[in-house]
């Protein structure tokens, strides 16, 4: 029985993160994985998805050209070509992921591992100790249990369809389901999504989620509010899809994107001493420790900010506090994150309902606007940025964009909030002109009063 100072469940960008640093700072370390190294983000989520996004988004350029005088022949688009091209990267991302393990004398033990106790881990029939055991196992999609669930495909699927389907019902408004119905409506497909509340992009902020909307339906998605699939059925091979309002509706493929639920059942988890949540998340204590001492979990396992980053500098925290007599935590504040949608969107901080619980009297700048590349295009669609500050203390508490390049423009905003920046601070930032980010250090005046007075005031358009 192989002996190690630390065993990782999971080669994703968390586990992959601590076993390396681990390996670095001299550590006994080895990483299990069933499949591929590199995890959800790298070869199932973030990066084949944004690869699509580029494809998606070189539709608007092509259609754009005209207006900056170019000539373009009718484009054809090619999905196969677009696949096969990705998987030739998430390849290369693969053999990178392999080496940098290797180079940090980490081992791969190949297969589905399983705890016998709260030191032994078996896989592919063969057992190894370790003094600590990191659970790094992810999430998975969820798929609701309805009369003909097995007809539909989720975002594994998706990314390696074998051909465009010419209609796509898309069940859920997260932002998996909105970056998925940009990507796929921009590349020609006729895109319905079906949602059970009514609004889009729940726990971002309603003005962001709103202008999304907005811009979806102007770009041809057909949203369908307050509806709950109730069944899937076949009608001649053509899906067909039943809500429980009583409405039925042919399409070509059905995809859900419901969220993603903890990839930990039929781990040994719980029989060696794990406290699971009730959606199966490993409950962890501030030290990421579970409720068996020498047990640890980090990212979405453990369900609490489920962010590629997030996972990384957790298991980079522990690398650090167990091999390197540096003691590290993560700081959960102020984290930015990304949509990327069609526009995209860019948030970090409190969006503005939570500011106002959190701190009372609050004040939004809001500026909505053409950005200046649309101008000379034609093309009709809209930006926005939104300013969310502590009346009291006069600190930006929230940045919320949703239009070109947000996701780029938010990842400075959250330097500045993590340093805790005033509105102060912004106005006395020089703008950089001609740009859409230079709206952040130049809207001077607050709307009117609360979100729902914020509806009825006419935003500042932004000359340009």
């Amino acid at each position: 029985m192989a002996e190690y100072d630390l065993i990782v469940i999971g080669a994703g960008s968390g586990g992959v993160a601590c076993a390396r640093r681990a390996g670095a700072r001299g550590a006994r370390a080895a990483i299990c994985e069933e499949v591929r190294v590199g995890g959800t983000c790298v070869l199932r989520g973030c990066v084949p998805k944004k690869l699509l996004v580029y494809a998606a988004h070189a539709a608007d350029d092509i259609a754009d050209a005209a207006g900056y005088g170019w000539s373009v022949p009718a484009p054809s688009f090619d999905w196969a070509r677009l696949i096969r091209n990705k998987n030739a990267e998430l390849d290369r991302l693969n053999a990178i992921y392999e080496k940098m393990l290797a180079d940090a004398a980490v081992p791969v033990l190949r297969g589905r591992a399983t705890l016998i106790d709260a030191r032994t881990v078996e896989v592919a029939g063969e057992r190894h100790r370790a003094e600590r055991i990191l659970i790094a196992t992810g999430a998975r999609a969820w798929t609701p249990d309805i009369p003909g669930a097995g007809r539909a495909i989720d975002s594994d699927r998706a990314l390696d369809l074998e051909a465009l389907p010419k209609r796509m019902t898309i069940v859920g408004g997260g932002y998996i389901a909105v970056e998925f119905a940009g990507i796929f409506s921009k590349l020609g497909v006729e895109v319905t999504i079906v949602i059970r509340g009514d609004r889009l992009l729940r726990g971002f902020d309603a003005d962001v989620a709103r202008h999304l909307e907005d811009e979806m339906r102007r770009d041809g998605v057909d949203i369908r509010k307050g509806r709950r699939v109730a069944a899937i059925r076949d009608s001649g091979g053509v899906p067909v899809v039943e809500t429980d309002d009583g409405a039925a509706r042919e399409t070509d493929c059905v995809f859900f994107a419901l969220g993603r639920v903890p990839n930990t059942r039929g781990m040994g988890l719980e029989e060696a001493g794990v406290r699971l949540r009730e959606n199966g998340a490993v409950a962890v204590d501030e030290a990421l420790r579970s409720s068996a001492p020498s047990i640890y979990a980090i990212g979405d396992c453990t369900d609490r900010r489920n962010l590629t980053p997030v996972a990384i500098a957790e298991g980079r925290a522990l690398a650090e506090t167990w091999f390197n007599d540096n003691p590290r935590t993560v700081d959960y504040e102020n984290i930015a994150t990304a949509v990327f949608s069609r526009p995209p969107i860019g948030a970090v901080g409190l969006t503005e309902d939570e500011a106002r619980r959190a701190y009372g009297k609050v004040a939004v700048y809001r500026s909505s606007f053409r950005p200046m590349k649309n101008t000379l295009s034609g093309n009709p669609g809209r930006a926005l940025m939104k300013l969310v500050v502590d009346a009291a203390t006069d600190r930006v508490v929230g940045c919320h964009l949703i239009g070109p390049d947000a996701p780029e423009i938010v990842q400075g905003v959250a330097i500045a909030l993590k340093c805790g920046a005033t509105k102060a601070r912004f106005d006395d930032t020089m703008a950089i002109h001609p740009t859409a980010a230079e709206e952040l250090v130049t809207m001077y005046e607050p709307v009117a009063g609360a979100a729902e007075q914020a509806a009825r005031t006419p935003d500042r358009v932004a000359s340009r």
